[in-house]
């Protein structure tokens, strides 16, 4: 009998070819087949959720349930409740039994994720079923039988944990049979470009889109010179956002921080800065009369062509005339545009940044003048 395929959420991002993650790999499949606890260790969205499922999908257990929960999205009142079940009539709300994750699988694999955040309570109750594979229902006097296999993982220092006292030394003796480390994906050498080519396919296809965009020589540099503090989670999260806002079939450059913004700034300030006179206030956030259609709001702009200068005491002979002021305006945003992205070596995030405006409304300049640009170029 052929075996089922894993979810869909246990194989997309486990994907690699670099000598450390074909390694970690082949740990996790000679373990898979061991019938005895494991436990992952490793940083915030490296895959141990994946890792788990292969374990078990690679086990003699791969036919049963594959049970996950994780510990630090239940509250400590509700824990007991979720890993044993409850009897009916064992708190206020109880109407009827319930199972708890032990029973759902009963010969098969509970993931126990984020286990440093268990409570000292819960940790001496997993022991006890780990130990001899019995427990109480919430409410109940009845031992339960149950064949489980623990996976547990964790993104902190467990034996630092249980020097401290936070964590309970017998129950992490008996869940290190097998102790496997994740490998971050900045130690995985070629993968970044291999699954960030995977999840820009994938969003494209998400999309609607005819084809999937290609990731230019610099957008490439970016990935390998990121460190990923976020790994595979970060990453994906990065390529779909950059997919996302791609206004043609080349990526140029990723959009790493989602928060960029040149107003990011004023977000910090406290309630108290806003009643401040408006004398004091920095010339970029002094209100403005409003500028003509059509003219540029680049805030670095030379005094003589922006509206502040329009509605200026100073002489009009100051200012020439003898060019229309449609045509000053696209010469003085040509100017900033070239001599932004040749400061930033065509870095288009980079240059946005100069200029004080988001991508976006960078994007949107730079293909107004995309042909003067590329002809000059």
């Amino acid at each position: 009998m052929p075996k089922p395929a894993p979810p869909h959420a246990a194989h997309v991002e486990a994907l690699g070819n670099s000598d450390v993650f074909l390694a970690f790999q082949e740990r996790v499949s000679r373990a898979a087949r061991v019938d005895r606890p494991v436990l992952l260790l490793g940083e915030r969205g490296t895959g141990k959720e994946l890792a788990a499922a292969r374990l078990h999908y690679l086990s003699p257990r791969w036919q049963n349930p594959f049970v996950t929960l994780n510990c630090a999205a239940v509250s400590e009142s509700l824990m007991e409740s979720e890993l044993f079940g409850h009897e009916s009539g064992a708190f206020t709300g109880a109407a009827r039994q319930r199972t708890g994750r032990f029973e759902r699988a009963h010969g098969g694999t509970l993931f126990l994720d984020e286990i440093g955040n268990m409570p000292l309570p819960m940790q001496e109750k997993i022991l006890r079923v780990v130990e001899y594979g019995v427990f109480e229902r919430v409410g109940g006097s009845h031992p339960v039988a149950t064949d489980v296999r623990i996976i547990a993982a964790t993104n902190v220092d467990l034996v630092q944990m249980a020097n401290a006292g936070k964590f309970k030394r017998d129950l992490l003796d008996r869940l290190a049979f097998e102790v496997l480390t994740l490998p971050p994906l900045r130690a995985r050498n070629n993968d970044a470009l291999l699954l960030a080519q995977r999840f820009a396919a994938s969003m494209a296809t998400e999309l609607g889109l005819p084809d999937t965009p290609v990731f230019s020589e610099h957008a490439t540099q970016q990935l390998f010179a990121h460190q990923w503090p976020g790994n595979i989670r970060e990453l994906k999260n990065t390529i779909d956002r950059t997919v996302f806002h791609a206004d043609g079939d080349i990526i140029d450059s990723l959009e790493l921080d989602p928060f960029v913004s040149p107003w990011r700034q004023g977000l910090a300030k406290q309630p108290s800065d806003a009643s401040q006179p408006a004398s004091q206030e920095p010339p970029s956030q002094r209100p403005q009369a409003p500028c003509p259609q059509g003219e540029s709001s680049l805030p670095s702009a030379p005094p003589l062509t922006t509206c502040s200068a329009a509605h200026s005491t100073g002489p009009l002979q100051q200012t020439d005339l003898s060019t229309p002021l449609q045509q000053a305006t696209r010469q003085l945003e040509l100017g900033y545009l070239k001599a932004a992205l040749e400061r930033t070596r065509h870095n288009q995030r980079e240059a946005a940044e100069l200029l004080g405006l988001t991508y976006h409304q960078f994007r949107g300049l730079f293909r107004k003048h995309k042909q003067d640009i590329v002809s000059t170029a």
